[in-house]
């Protein structure tokens, strides 16, 4: 049975986690055997790969890539155009319209939209809408079966300036309803996020759990992985044998690594740990920088390879995420993949993700400073503990794998479109 697949986000990269997202869904239904294009805007990491006057000046407002420049996967780019409201998100033009042709050309059975804030969920609850519609007087309409994946997090007071805020909130209350009555699967990270949605008027036979997931293929990179690729390039002699505590992530203010480094401070003593924050440099860096160059137990590496990160991953003894805010934690799936177990903030999808006491230790926020602390002796002087928790963290990891997960979502999918 023929099942086409079209996953759409405003974007591509390759770093942001709900881009990824979108991106290996499209990478493991073709695994699995099935067709499937990633419909996305002209950008890459917020850069145009294509002209928009180009595709306004083609016979079609898109222009289909069997293998994109930038992601090496089927994809479709539409013409669209940054904005300047909402913050950080393009949108689609005549994207309908573009919806319409995709279809005639290639045939659409199954399509997902990603995140918030952009009209590309809205367009697509009334086309399947108008769809439907037409389907009550053309008992021929083809069934398009249409999931919608928000990637939500809380619009809370300290994660967006108020004006933002504010328009988050509206949008929920304003476009997810719609949404909520166009789609057949409401796709949730978490179980938090799908109670969530619920209040929102999900309903809760709508909800498919579908956490992220960990590419197979990554994985083997990390099962593979030398951790003296790592610490050879990264870590002085003095440091070498000690045990490492890795945060991963970009240095940004959300993610708070400086807490972290706070972390460190009361263990610069200590000649059995070294503290690592390796990623990309964002508007935490100079603080990170600067704090980090007075500590000689802490390593700030920027951002590292494929190669490097999976080393790092596999050479660390905990993992440590103090973010303000995470819908889930793909890098958290990483690190228990490779048996590596969690300390973290536990803030929203990571309360979920992370079972306290049993693959990794829950504290009280992101400003648990204490708390870090005193988790981190508390595994360093317990061996029993910390052997039980990297063995729990390796089982956990195990059941995140992509492929599992669009199996599962693809198969729920086809029953939908013939029942």
């Amino acid at each position: 049975m023929e099942f086409n697949f079209f996953p759409i986000m405003y974007q591509t990269s390759k770093s942001k986690g709900q881009e990824l997202v979108a991106q290996r869904m499209v990478k493991w239904a073709i695994k699995l055997g099935y067709k499937s294009y990633l419909i996305t805007s002209i950008y890459h990491d917020n850069e145009p790969i294509i002209k928009e006057r180009e595709l306004e000046l083609s016979e079609k407002p898109y222009k289909i890539f069997e293998k994109d420049p930038k992601i090496d996967l089927p994809t479709i780019r539409v013409l669209s155009r940054k904005v300047t409201w909402p913050p950080r998100r393009i949108m689609f033009r005549d994207f309908i319209n573009i919806l319409n042709k995709i279809d005639e050309e290639l045939g659409i059975n199954f399509i997902v939209t990603h995140s918030t804030l952009w009209n590309g969920p809205e367009d697509v609850a009334k086309w399947i809408m108008w769809r439907k519609l037409i389907g009550t007087i053309n008992a021929n309409q083809k069934r398009i079966v249409y999931g919608h994946m928000a990637h939500y997090q809380p619009p809370e007071p300290g994660r967006y300036d108020p004006i933002e805020r504010t328009y988050r909130m509206a949008w929920n209350m304003m476009e997810l309803p719609s949404i909520f009555k166009a789609a057949d699967l409401i796709l949730v990270v978490t179980g938090i996020e799908g109670e969530d949605m619920i209040t929102l008027g999900a309903n809760p036979k709508q909800l498919h759990i579908f956490p992220g997931g960990l590419d197979d293929d990554e994985a083997k990179i990390i099962e593979n992985a030398k951790p003296d690729l790592f610490i050879e390039k990264f870590l002085k002699e003095n440091n070498k044998d000690k045990k490492i505590i890795a945060y991963l992530g970009t240095i940004e203010e959300r993610k708070n690594p400086l807490a972290v480094v706070e972390i460190a401070k009361h263990f610069k003593n200590n000649n059995d740990l070294v503290f690592v924050i390796a990623g990309r440099p964002g508007d935490q860096w100079d603080k990170v920088y600067k704090e980090s160059k007075k500590l000689k137990n802490v390593v700030l590496t920027g951002e590292l390879t494929v190669e490097q990160k999976a080393s790092l991953i596999k050479a660390s003894y905990l993992n440590i995420i103090m973010s303000k805010m995470e819908a889930l934690g793909l890098t958290q799936i990483e690190f228990m993949y490779a048996g590596v177990p969690v300390i973290t903030s536990a803030v929203y999808g990571q309360k979920w993700l992370i079972s306290n006491g049993v693959d990794g230790i829950h504290l009280r926020g992101p400003d648990d400073i204490e708390g870090g602390v005193e988790s981190i002796n508390k595994i360093i002087q317990n061996e029993s503990l910390y052997e039980e928790m990297k063995i729990k963290a390796m089982e956990k990891g195990r059941n995140f794998l992509i492929s599992k997960l669009m199996k599962e979502l693809i198969e729920r999918a086809k029953q939908i479109s013939i029942s």
